[in-house]
């Protein structure tokens, strides 16, 4: 039987385990990436390994997401890691050089290659044929010191692509329609692939953009092959000699195949509040909206950002409508302006936003009170954008730009015939904003900048024999990192600081939670299906851990963020009858004793001694994960094994 291009990039960097779905394996990792939101963390837990030089092939550190600096926590932070980065062998992007997963794109991602990096988002590598895996910070950090980075092995999935896309359909509206039929845990435990005739008429940028999106599958990554037109992209980048040809073997077996005729897609959009709540443009056309926003790492390459320019080019953004437009990188930017195309998009009205995140984030352009807010992006869960009742619907660049201009809903198949925008046969190539690290002779002179808004890594504790807390928080199905941890502007400057983030921990969901947590000094969170779904932020684990929260109960977990508990030293536990989650009420208290023996083990019993009853529990978790929860985490598990 032959292999999946997964299978054959997992295969060459298997370190540990076997090739079984479903066991633990471990993967050497040739690159990582953070960007400054998660960084400063990850490079606190780096320094506490005390492994002097990172041992990838290439870590490169970005400042994308927290550029927004209304006080000196975010300009102390980027200093802080741009010394680490100097010190410690780390290529530095810095502030206004672009976002980390379309640079990487660019400059950096290699076909066959495996990544980690510490944001969900990292698997927009797939788009070249990389192993791509957004990851938490920690486990970043193991693997740019040399340690195993370990997954589940997925199951593969075959997403066949048959036909070729209409006039103004774009490749937002093929990963909207596989969010359709898949939904956003349609994806836990399995690595999408891409095949079929119809991959040769994507070029790398719209590659990019499905398996960007692929996150909000829940999926470990998602991948297309390695062709003729990643290796033009690769030459037009001037990196010709990073190209190796991957694809799948013809009689490669996958799990689940799925087919999807290109022709017969039409203009989509993700509606309020989840990215697989999809509906046609048809549905959504003539209503009224009040902003649009451009860019995002899904959709802000020089092909998304020209085809905006050609639709703008001579026409005024409605007076109802604010368009904000955000390019992905220096590059593309450099490119926009040289052409022409950045001044159509200026004379239309456009704002024009730096190479950033930005509002992806809730970091600015918030929406109005329950304003309707179009954007290019990959996420519109509730809050996010900074306006709690804002209603943020996701769709292509094109439908994008042409609403902005007619104020509504519109369909960009009306413009008639589609502008055929050519990929360049050279980039502008211009690296002056990455820093090298500083040559190994003089690393030991390098001071590391610290701010005062840089706290210590939060402290975990082994173990105990037994959890008895009560139930600090009960919450439903499909709780996000950013119900957790949220982000925006005005949180994103305190990530370096556990304890003040702690005050906004659940704000979402229920504002006392903090207050609950101190007053108890210990306790435990339940919740539904797919909890955790979003963001790789470790923070949605770090901050619970200094609340005193000692086990999350739940129906199941979101792939990441279940390893991130596990890091942290939290107990991960699923319930075997669902049903029990309704037999358990908020302050209930709980007590789960031998659970140091039995943990990843077998089945445990929780009693509740409220109620005066008991449930059957499980923690699925490898042995090796059982091992860190025992150590109270990984730091503790590896502070020496990866010197």
């Amino acid at each position: 039987m032959g292999s999946t291009i997964a299978e054959k990039i997992i295969k060459s960097h298997l370190v540990e385990g076997e090739m079984v779905q479903g066991t633990d394996i471990g993967l050497r990792i040739d690159q990582t990436l953070t960007q400054d939101a998660t960084g400063t963390m990850a490079y606190l837990e780096f320094e506490a390994m005390g492994v002097p030089r990172v041992k990838t092939e290439r870590s490169v550190a970005y400042i994308d997401h927290n550029t927004l600096q209304t006080g000196f926590e975010n300009a102390d932070d980027h200093r802080f890691i741009q010394s680490v980065a100097k010190k410690h062998g780390i290529y530095f992007s810095r502030p206004g050089n672009g976002i980390c997963h379309q640079v990487h794109l660019e400059r950096f991602g290699i076909p066959g290659k495996t990544l980690i990096g510490s944001d969900s988002h990292t698997p927009t590598g797939g788009g070249i044929g990389m192993l791509a895996m957004g990851a938490g910070g920690l486990d970043v950090a193991v693997a740019m010191g040399g340690g195993t980075y370990y997954i589940t092995m997925p199951k593969m999935v075959r997403i066949n692509l048959t036909g070729k896309l209409s006039p103004w359909v774009s490749a937002k509206d093929i990963i909207l329609e596989v969010l359709r039929r898949m939904s956003v845990k349609g994806g836990v435990g399995k690595i999408i692939e891409y095949g079929g005739e119809g991959v040769k008429t994507l070029s790398v940028p719209e590659r990019a953009t499905i398996t960007n999106m692929g996150a909000e599958l829940g999926a470990t990554t998602s991948v297309f092959p390695s062709d003729e037109i990643t290796r033009q992209f690769l030459k037009a980048q001037g990196r010709e000699s990073d190209w190796v040809e991957l694809k799948a073997d013809d009689d490669a077996h996958y799990d689940e195949v799925l087919e999807i005729n290109l022709s017969e897609l039409g203009p989509m959009a993700a509606a309020p509040h989840m990215p697989d709540n999809v509906k046609t443009i048809d549905e959504l056309k003539g209503k009224k909206i009040d902003q649009v926003l451009i860019g995002s790492c899904t959709n802000s390459s020089y092909l998304d950002l020209m085809r905006v320019a050609h639709i703008l080019k001579g026409k005024t953004v409605h007076p109802d409508v604010s368009l904000g437009i955000a390019p992905g990188s220096k590059q593309v930017y450099n490119m926009l302006a040289q052409n022409g195309a950045l001044a159509d998009i200026i004379a239309s009205g456009a704002r024009i936003l730096e190479c950033a995140c930005g509002p992806c984030i809730g970091m600015g352009q918030s929406p109005n009170s329950k304003g309707i807010s179009l954007r290019t992006f990959n996420r519109n869960f509730e809050g996010r954008s900074g306006t709690a009742d804002g209603q943020i619907y996701l769709v292509s660049p094109e439908t994008a730009a042409v609403s902005a201009i007619a104020g509504v809903f519109a369909d960009a198949r009306e413009l008639g015939e589609a502008v055929e925008i050519p990929m360049p046969e050279q980039f502008l190539i211009n690296d002056n904003m990455i820093v090298p690290p500083a040559p190994v002779e003089e690393m030991d002179s390098v001071e590391i900048l610290r701010g005062p808004n840089i706290k210590p890594f939060p402290i975990s504790e082994p173990l105990p024999e037994t959890i008895s807390a009560k139930t600090l928080l009960k919450v439903g199905d499909n709780i996000t990192t950013d119900h957790i941890m949220p982000a925006g502007a005005k949180i994103l400057p305190y990530r370096s600081n556990i304890p003040y983030l702690s005050n906004f921990c659940f704000a979402v969901c229920d504002e006392k939670f903090p207050e609950r947590c101190r007053a108890e000094g210990k306790g435990i969170v339940v919740g539904g299906s797919n909890y955790g779904q979003g963001s790789s932020r470790e923070h949605a684990a770090l901050v619970p851990l200094y609340l005193g929260i000692k086990a999350v109960i739940v129906k199941s977990f979101a792939r990441i963020h279940l390893a991130n508990l596990v890091n942290a030293g939290i107990v991960p536990l699923t319930f075997v009858n669902e049903s029990d989650y309704d037999t358990i009420d908020q302050m209930d208290e709980l007590e789960i004793p031998n659970i140091r023996e039995l943990v990843g083990k077998s089945e445990i019993t929780v009693y509740n001694k409220t109620k005066g009853t008991s449930f059957k529990v499980n923690c699925t978790i490898s042995e090796r994960q059982r091992d860190i929860i025992l150590a109270g985490g990984l730091l503790n598990y590896t502070r020496e094994s990866v010197k």
